[in-house]
C-alpha cells in the first residue's frame, strides 16, 4: 500500500506543469455562486515562483509555499458564508464568493482587485472608466481581506474608486483608520496603535527599558516602528537597535539580513527583550537561525504571529527563550472546528485549494503532525500543480485533526465577524429591496449601511467606530511548554478603553512577576534613595546612579530626579527613601539645660527670701538702715525675685502670652531694681560730698520716689508701645533642616534694643555715681559693691549681644536666661552679701558705737585732707587763707579745720545714720 501511495505521488509530480494561469478562472482559488458575491483575498502561498530578479513579461506566475494557517482562514470565510446561507438571516438571498490567492504579492492582489471591479455579467470582464460610478455594477459587492496591511492599502486605493466596502480581518496598520485616504475600508480588529501602546505599557510595567525591535521593510513595518518609537519614549523605554528585514521572501537578501540581525542581538548583550513586528515566514526563519546560534531572549510577539502553530512547532523552539505576545480577542469557533472535522473532498469540487492541500498532504503521509506543516510547505515549493486522486482523498480525510491544531482562534473569529458584518448589513439593506436580483444595490450603498450596522456572532454584539475599527481588545498570551509541546496560553486581557491589563487569577499574577526577573536595562537599576544621572549618551536609559541630597528622596527605582520634601514640615537625610516629619523643638521643661537654669533661678529666689528674712530680723541695725531702709531693700529684693521668676517664661512651649510677658516683666522689674540702686548711689554721693556746689546740685536732684517712678515709668512706656505696635509673637522657624523651632519672635528688634539700651543707660549712670563713692568706710561701703555689680551687668550683656546674634535653635532663650541670671546674681550678691556678712559674721561692728566710731574716723580723715588742700579750704571757707606763716595764722587755720570737721561729721550722721546721730550727745559734738 505504501509503495502504491509513493507511485501515485510521483505520478502527480510528473504531471505538474510550470505554466502560469491561462484564463482568469485559473486565477480563482475558490468560488461559489450566489445572488450576492463577496470577494476574498488571502495570501495562501508565500511567494511567486520566478527565476529572474525582475520580470520581463507582464504575466502572473505560479505561487509556491503553501501556508496551512492561511488556508484555514480561507476555509473560515467559506464556513461563515455557509452559516449565513443556512440561517434565516437573509431569507432566500444566497451569498456567493470568489476567493483569490494574493501569493503575498501586491501585484497579484491588484490583479484580483481588477476582476472584482470588472463589470457584472460582462463576457469580456472589462473595467469601465467613468466619471461617476454611482450606477456602476461591479462583479462583487464587497471584499474581505487581505491579511497584510501593505497589500490591503494598495487594494483599498483601487476599491475607493467605486467605494466598494472592504473589511479587513488582520490588517492592523494605524494609517488604515484614516477615512480620508481609505474611506471604504473597515476592519474587525483594532488598530496597531492600541497594540503598540499596550506593548509599551507592558514593557514599562515589567521594568524593561533597553530593548530591540525588528520590523519589515514595508508600510506596515515602518508605521509600526514609528508608532512604537513614540510610545516607547512616552513610557521611558529606549530602543537599543532597530533592524528592518525585507518584506517578501522573494527578496534574495533576506537570509543575509536575518544573519546580520542575529549578530546584532548577540553583540547587544544587555538587550534581553526584543519586539518583533514580522510576518510568520520571517519569524520562522529568524527563530530557526536563532536556535542554531543559541540565542535566548524574551520575544514580544505582534498579533501577526503570536499564536502561529507553524512557529510553535519549530523543533527545539523552547531554546529561543520566552515569548509573550498579543493576539486578537478570541471568540467561540466551535462550529468551525466541527466544519473542519467533517471536511471532505469531492471530485466535483471547484475548490482548487482543497485539491492542492490534498495533493501536498498525500506527499507527507508518513510525517508526524508536528512536522506536517513544514513538510507541506517544502513540498509546495517543488510542486506547482495538482491532480485529483482517490488515494489523495483517503489521506486527506485521515489528517483532519491536524487542521484543527493549526487554526488560530483570534484570526478565525475576526474573519467570522467580517462575514457576519456584511451579512447583517445586506439584511438591513435588503429589507425594502429584492436582493435576489444582483442589480438590487450598488457597493457604495452597502458601505453606508455597513458603517452603522450592529451585528452579533451569536454571543456578543459589535459595531464599527468612527474610524471603521472594531475595538474588541487583545488577549495577552505566553508560550509554555506543556508535555513536551509548546502551547500558547492566555494570561490576561487588554482593555483598550481603559488602557489596563485584566489578570484573571493569582497564579497568572505570579507568572507576570516571574517575567519581571528578566533584566533588560542599559544601566543598573537605581535603588530608592537614588536618582538617575543621564550621561552624554543619546539614550536617557543609559545613566549613572546618584544619591539624593539632603531634604530630597526617591521612593521608587530608577526615578529620574529626587523629590523635594516640604521644607516647612519634613526633612530627609542623604539617600533617603522617604521624608520624615520634622520634630518640633523648643526649650522644654524636661531639657537638662532648662532644668539647670530653673534650679539656678529657684536658688536665686530662695536667696532673695533668705536675704529678706535676715534684713527683717535685723531691721534696726546700722547696716540695714545704712542700706536705705527696709522699704527700699524690699523693693530691690522684689525686683530680683521678679527677675528670677521671669526666666520661667523663657522655658516651655512658646505662647503669645509668655512671649509678651517675659521681656516686659524682665525689662520693667530690672529697670525698677536699677532705679532703686541709682537713688542709693546718688544718696551716698550726696552724703559724702564736701563740695558745696556739687552738694547743692545733688540735693536738688535727689528725689528718690520721683526718680524711681520716672525711670521705671519710661521703661513702662517703652514696653507698652512695643506691645501695642509690634508685640512679640510665636514664630514657627522652619529654616533648620531637621527640626521645627517654636520660638518667640520679638516683633521689633528696635523696641527690644531700646528696652535693653535704656536699662544700660541707667546702669551706666548708677555706675558713675557709685564709682565716685567707692572710698567710703569699708564695713558700710555700698558704692564699691554697686560698682562691681554694674561691671558684672555690663560684662554679661556685652557678651550677650554677639552670642544672641549668632545662636540659633531651641537654646536661644537659654542664652538670655543665662545673662539674666548672671546680671541678677551679680547685682544681688554685690548689694546684699557684704551686708549679710556683717550682720551674721561681724556683729561687733554692727552696733551704734562701732558705727559712730567708724564715721568719726572717716570724717576726721576726710576733713584733714580737705584742710591740707588750699583749694578745698578756699572753696569751703570763702577763700580764707593765711599768707604769713605766723603763729597766729597757724592757729586760725587749725580752728577753721576743726570747724569744717565738725560740719562734715554732723552731715554724715544726719544723712547716713540719722538714728545714731540723734542719740549722740551734743556735748560730744561741741567738744569736737
Amino acid at each position: 500500500m505504501a509503495f502504491l501511495i509513493i507511485l501515485i505521488t510521483c505520478f502527480v509530480i510528473i504531471l505538474a506543469t510550470s505554466q502560469p494561469c491561462q484564463t482568469p478562472d485559473d486565477f480563482v482559488a475558490a468560488t461559489s455562486p450566489g445572488h450576492i458575491i463577496i470577494g476574498g483575498l488571502f495570501a495562501i502561498h508565500e511567494k511567486m515562483l520566478s527565476s529572474e530578479d525582475s520580470p520581463r513579461r507582464p504575466q502572473i506566475q505560479e505561487c509556491v509555499g503553501f501556508e496551512i494557517s492561511v488556508f484555514l482562514q480561507t476555509l473560515a470565510m467559506i464556513h461563515s458564508i455557509e452559516m449565513i446561507n443556512n440561517s434565516t438571516l437573509l431569507s432566500g438571498v444566497k451569498l456567493g464568493y470568489e476567493i483569490y490567492d494574493t501569493c503575498t504579492e501586491v501585484t497579484v492582489a491588484m490583479a484580483a482587485t481588477l476582476r472584482f471591479l470588472s463589470k457584472f455579467n460582462c463576457s469580456r470582464e472589462t473595467v469601465e472608466f467613468k466619471c461617476d460610478y454611482s450606477s456602476y455594477m461591479p462583479r462583487v459587492k464587497a471584499v474581505i481581506g487581505s491579511g497584510y496591511s501593505e497589500i490591503t492599502m494598495a487594494v483599498s486605493r483601487m476599491l475607493n474608486l467605486q467605494l466598494m466596502p472592504q473589511v479587513g480581518y488582520e490588517s492592523t496598520a494605524e494609517i488604515l483608520s484614516d477615512k480620508i485616504r481609505f474611506p471604504s475600508f473597515l476592519r474587525t480588529v483594532p488598530s496597531d496603535f492600541h497594540q503598540i501602546k499596550a506593548m509599551a505599557h507592558l514593557i514599562q510595567k515589567s521594568g524593561w527599558n533597553w530593548i530591540g525591535i525588528i520590523t519589515t521593510d514595508d508600510d506596515y513595518g515602518r508605521l509600526a516602528l514609528n508608532t512604537f518609537i513614540i510610545q516607547a519614549e512616552a513610557n521611558n523605554v529606549c530602543i537599543a537597535f532597530k533592524e528592518v528585514l525585507p518584506a517578501f521572501l522573494s527578496d534574495n537578501t533576506i537570509e543575509v539580513r536575518i544573519n546580520r540581525t542575529l549578530k546584532k542581538i548577540i553583540l547587544e548583550a544587555q538587550v534581553n527583550v526584543i519586539v518583533v513586528f514580522l510576518r510568520q515566514f520571517h519569524v520562522f526563519d529568524l527563530f530557526s537561525k536563532a536556535i542554531e546560534m543559541n540565542i535566548n531572549k524574551m520575544w514580544i510577539a505582534s498579533d501577526n504571529w503570536s499564536t502561529a502553530t507553524k512557529i510553535t512547532t519549530i523543533p527545539n523552539v523552547k531554546k529561543i527563550g520566552k515569548v509573550l505576545g498579543f493576539a486578537f480577542r478570541r471568540g467561540n469557533i466551535s462550529s468551525f472546528h466541527s466544519f473542519l472535522q467533517n471536511l471532505h473532498l469531492l471530485p466535483s469540487d471547484s475548490h482548487k485549494l482543497l485539491h492542492e492541500y490534498a495533493m501536498h498532504l498525500s506527499a507527507c503521509a508518513y510525517v508526524k503532525d508536528t512536522d506536517l506543516s513544514q513538510c507541506i510547505f517544502n513540498h509546495s515549493q517543488r510542486t506547482l500543480a495538482y491532480k485529483a486522486n482517490k488515494a489523495i482523498e483517503r489521506n486527506f480525510v485521515m489528517r483532519n485533526d491536524f487542521l484543527r491544531d493549526y487554526a488560530e482562534p483570534g484570526l478565525i473569529h475576526s474573519i467570522q465577524l467580517a462575514v457576519f458584518a456584511l451579512g447583517y448589513a445586506i439584511r438591513d439593506l435588503c429589507q425594502a429591496r429584492d436582493c435576489q436580483n444582483p442589480n438590487a444595490f450598488q457597493p457604495w450603498e452597502l458601505l453606508g449601511v455597513l458603517k452603522n450596522v450592529t451585528f452579533t456572532d451569536g454571543w456578543n454584539s459589535f459595531h464599527f467606530d468612527a474610524h471603521g475599527d472594531l475595538n474588541t481588545g487583545y488577549d495577552v498570551v505566553l508560550w509554555k511548554e506543556i508535555n513536551g509541546h509548546m502551547t500558547v496560553t492566555k494570561m490576561a486581557e487588554y482593555d483598550l478603553q481603559n488602557d489596563v491589563f485584566i489578570i484573571p487569577d493569582q497564579e497568572t499574577k505570579n507568572e507576570f512577576r516571574n517575567l519581571k526577573q528578566i533584566q533588560s536595562k542599559c544601566s543598573k537599576e537605581c535603588s530608592p534613595g537614588q536618582m538617575k544621572k543621564t550621561t552624554r549618551s543619546q539614550h536617557i536609559c543609559c545613566y549613572e546612579c546618584e544619591n539624593c541630597p539632603e531634604n530630597h528622596y526617591t521612593n521608587q527605582t530608577d526615578m529620574p530626579h529626587c523629590l523635594l520634601c516640604n521644607n516647612k514640615t519634613h526633612w530627609a537625610p542623604v539617600r533617603s527613601t522617604m521624608c520624615f516629619e520634622k520634630e518640633v523643638e523648643y526649650l522644654n521643661w524636661n531639657d537638662s539645660l532648662a532644668i539647670l537654669l530653673l534650679i539656678l533661678s529657684l536658688l536665686g529666689i530662695i536667696f532673695v527670701l533668705v536675704v529678706g528674712i535676715i534684713f527683717t530680723r535685723n531691721l534696726n541695725t546700722p547696716v540695714v538702715k545704712s542700706s536705705g531702709g527696709l522699704r527700699v531693700c524690699y523693693v530691690i529684693l522684689l525686683c530680683h525675685f521678679l527677675n528670677f521668676a521671669s526666666t520661667s517664661f523663657f522655658i516651655g512651649e512658646p505662647q503669645d502670652f509668655t512671649c509678651k510677658t517675659r521681656q516686659t516683666l524682665f525689662g520693667v522689674s530690672f529697670t525698677l531694681c536699677i532705679s532703686c540702686i541709682l537713688t542709693k548711689s546718688l544718696k551716698i554721693l550726696l552724703a559724702f560730698s564736701f563740695d558745696p556746689k556739687l552738694q547743692k546740685f545733688l540735693k536738688c536732684l535727689y528725689r528718690p520716689i520721683l526718680i524711681i517712678f520716672t525711670c521705671t515709668g519710661i521703661q513702662v512706656v517703652i514696653c507698652t508701645l512695643w506691645l501695642i505696635f509690634a508685640a512679640p509673637t510665636v514664630e514657627v522657624n522652619v529654616s533648620l533642616p531637621r527640626v521645627i523651632i517654636l520660638e518667640c519672635e520679638e516683633g521689633s528688634i528696635l523696641a527690644f534694643g531700646t528696652m535693653l539700651g535704656y536699662i544700660a543707660i541707667l546702669a551706666f549712670i548708677c555706675f558713675i555715681f557709685a564709682f565716685k563713692g567707692r572710698k567710703l568706710p569699708e564695713n558700710y561701703n555700698e558704692a564699691k559693691f554697686i560698682t562691681f555689680g554694674m561691671l558684672i551687668y555690663f560684662i554679661a550683656w556685652i557678651t550677650f549681644i554677639p552670642i544672641y546674634a549668632t545662636t540659633f535653635g531651641k537654646y536661644v532663650p537659654a542664652v538670655e536666661i543665662i545673662v539674666i541670671l548672671i546680671s541678677n546674681y551679680g547685682i544681688l550678691c554685690c548689694t546684699f552679701i557684704p551686708k549679710c556678712y556683717v550682720i551674721i559674721c561681724k556683729q561687733e561692728i554692727n552696733t551704734k558705737s562701732a558705727f559712730l566710731k567708724m564715721i568719726y574716723s572717716y570724717s576726721s580723715h576726710s576733713v584733714s585732707s580737705i584742710a591740707l588742700s588750699p583749694a578745698s579750704l578756699d572753696s569751703m571757707s570763702g577763700n580764707v587763707t593765711m599768707t604769713n606763716p605766723s603763729s597766729s595764722g597757724k592757729s586760725a587755720t587749725w580752728q577753721k579745720s576743726k570747724h569744717l570737721q565738725a560740719q562734715a561729721f554732723a552731715h554724715i550722721c544726719r544723712e547716713n545714720a540719722t538714728s545714731v546721730s540723734k542719740t549722740l550727745p551734743r556735748k560730744r559734738i561741741s567738744s569736737i
